[in-house]
């Protein structure tokens, strides 16, 4: 089966390793790069090596040190453009080339943000970072981008000195840049198997402090400390995983908080986990995004998604295995209490998408979508649903994990379809495939909408907030002084955003209940991201007109996508408001990250080519 997003063939060759030469240039916002490709075929008689690149210069390419000839496809709007390398030789099946390709990033290279010093936290150094998933690797190297290849990599990169560069892989060493003496040269080595969309570069004022025996966190000096705070479960995590899933493989395990316009909550770059800035709460209350992150270095980076069609296999079991981790630390209740916060996630999402929409199955098909289009709570939480239907069915959490950890192993190292996962599925419960075969797996997997059972989670830590949110739902305007401060001081952080997810359930909220809210509980002055995001879609729902200018802040002075997208929809419905949305975009975009702006202007239905 072919990749629908990728020009390569996974079928006639795969890359082994990667050896990357990148020389970053922050004036000119390029990467001058020399990535060497060993390339193994895997039939005979291969003659064309072609490669995924979106938006690069090619300068020139040799294989096995000899110059060769070499032709660019014309430019898809979303894959980008081949790279057709004809070898000097045949290759027979087995035997190994090394592809050298020289190379320059565009400025607007999707795969990159270059933020001048204004955008970072300290305000005097520029800083760079990539985000590859799903397929922006290729507009930052020139490779086979497609996950259902692995290979290794070894990475050298040239930074102006006084900036430190880190990368999804291991440090080793640094020194400073021969051709010139104004640089340093940072060096790094991934020695497991990974794929394309997991290579990860920083570049910053970067400091670090340790937070465990094999984690550091990477931050601007000014995040560093309350990221140290935040984080220091980390290792309690890992092992909580480990006795889960099985052994770590990966060595380092350490945290890099990026600055606020990272698009999303957390990406399992290895060795290397980024994280957004709103995570910062101060509680450790939203650390359950580093316990999603570890989780993905079984499923995610260990077992891959053969392609974005089969996303809910890293999201899902992912998910699925972050509440786990839940569940051992917190206890189960914990973990139902999350379940059913996912549940609404998942009926917002196919909310947004439509119910009929294709995009709300768990396996889209994605031939002619772009895979950031797609992105969205579906495969994480409609997967996490048919896991925990699946748990039910079979025995409870302990014998489903059993099933889980086994998957890992069997398919450790490698990239699997749905088909693979399901035939893993029968075979190690086949005494029970009879429970298996009344699953209704045409409806789960290829039906959009939300899942055909809703599971019965046990409500316990969630009955406070529906019974507060009941209260506000049917209040009538004469009973909004029987509300008190004293109802939200007893719920945890995660109950109040719960509270907050059961009303932007409902229809909207009168106005006068709203302010009243705000008297009471004063949520404008909560630092939670997760709670002002849903307090501040509230209010704007509600009409509260002062509430507009506040949710655009949020939504440009960070841009995590599942905060940014929301609310600028949110105000973009309030008619009154609609041409203040755009307006604000417009003038924020160029500071925004490429992936982003392309999806809100989406959203907002602005042209993509006015000035940027």
């Amino acid at each position: 089966m072919s990749d629908p997003c990728s020009f390569s063939s996974s079928s006639t060759c795969v890359t082994k390793h990667l050896n990357l030469l990148l020389h970053v240039d922050f004036d000119r916002h390029v990467i001058r790069g020399k990535v060497q490709l060993t390339v193994e075929a895997l039939e005979d008689r291969f003659s064309v090596l072609t490669l995924d690149t979106r938006d690069l210069d090619i300068k020139s390419v040799s294989v096995n040190q000899q110059p060769v000839c070499f032709a660019l496809g014309s430019k898809h709007s979303f894959k980008g453009t081949l790279l057709n390398i004809t070898l000097p030789f045949d290759l027979s099946r087995g035997q190994q080339v090394i592809v050298e390709v020289a190379y320059e990033t565009s400025p607007s290279a999707s795969a990159l943000q270059w933020l001048t010093p204004e955008q970072t936290a300290g305000k005097k150094q520029s800083y760079l970072f990539s985000q590859c998933q799903a397929h922006h690797c290729r507009s930052m190297v020139p490779c086979q981008d497609t996950p259902s290849i692995k290979h290794t990599y070894y990475a050298q990169v040239s930074v102006p000195k006084g900036l430190v560069a880190v990368m999804s892989a291991v440090r080793d060493g640094q020194e400073v840049d021969p051709q010139d003496g104004g640089r340093i040269i940072y060096r790094f080595r991934q020695p497991v198997a990974m794929p394309s969309y997991l290579i990860a570069i920083v570049v910053g004022a970067l400091e670090s402090r340790e937070i465990g025996p094999r984690s550091r966190v990477w931050s601007e000096k000014e995040f560093v400390d309350k990221a140290a705070f935040e984080f220091s479960q980390t290792e309690t995590m890992l092992k909580t995983a480990e006795d889960l899933a099985g052994p770590y493989v990966w060595g380092q395990y350490d945290i890099l908080v990026l600055p606020p316009s990272f698009p999303y909550g957390g990406m399992e770059n290895p060795c290397l986990t980024f994280a957004t800035p709103t995570l910062l709460a101060g509680d450790r209350s939203l650390s359950g995004v580093i316990a999603h992150e570890i989780s993905h270095s079984w499923t995610g980076n260990l077992v891959t998604n053969r392609t974005w069609e089969h996303f809910w296999l890293n999201e899902g079991h992912t998910v699925y295995l972050e509440r786990m981790i839940g569940r051992c630390m917190e206890g189960e209740q914990f973990r139902q209490f999350k379940a059913m916060g996912g549940w609404k996630d998942l009926q917002d999402s196919v909310n947004t998408f439509g119910a009929s929409s294709p995009l709300t199955n768990l396996v889209p098909s994605l031939q002619d979508v772009d895979p950031d289009d797609a992105f969205s709570s579906v495969p994480y939480e409609k997967g996490f649903a048919l896991l925990y239907h699946l748990e039910e069915l079979l025995g409870g959490p302990e014998v489903f994990m059993g099933f889980v950890k086994s998957y890992i192993q069997r398919f450790a190292y490698g990239s699997v379809t749905t088909d693979d996962w399901k035939n893993y599925l029968f075979t190690y419960f086949k005494d029970k495939v009879d429970v298996l075969n009344k699953v209704d797996w045409n409806a789960w997997m290829f039906t959009p909408g939300m899942p055909p059972v809703k599971p019965q989670y046990d409500t316990t830590l969630a009955d406070a907030c529906i019974a507060l949110s009941q209260r506000w739902l049917k209040a009538k305007e004469q009973d909004l002084n029987g509300f008190s401060e004293s109802e939200v001081k007893t719920l945890s952080s995660h109950q109040l955003i719960e509270f907050l997810s059961l009303l932007l359930q409902e229809e909207p909220l009168p106005l006068t209940h709203v302010k009243k809210m705000q008297e009471l509980y004063n949520l404008n002055a909560s630092t939670n991201s997760e709670i002002r995001f849903r307090w501040l879609r509230l209010c704007v729902r509600s009409k509260w007109e002062e509430a507009v200018p506040l949710a655009l802040k949020m939504a440009t002075e960070q841009g995590r996508m599942k905060f940014t997208r929301p609310l600028f929809r949110e105000v973009f419905s309030f008619d009154k408001y609609r041409d203040e949305a755009v307006r604000v975009f417009v003038a924020h975009r160029a500071a925004m990250h490429p992936v982003t702006a392309g999806l809100v202007g989406k959203d907002l239905k602005v042209d993509a080519s006015a000035s940027r």
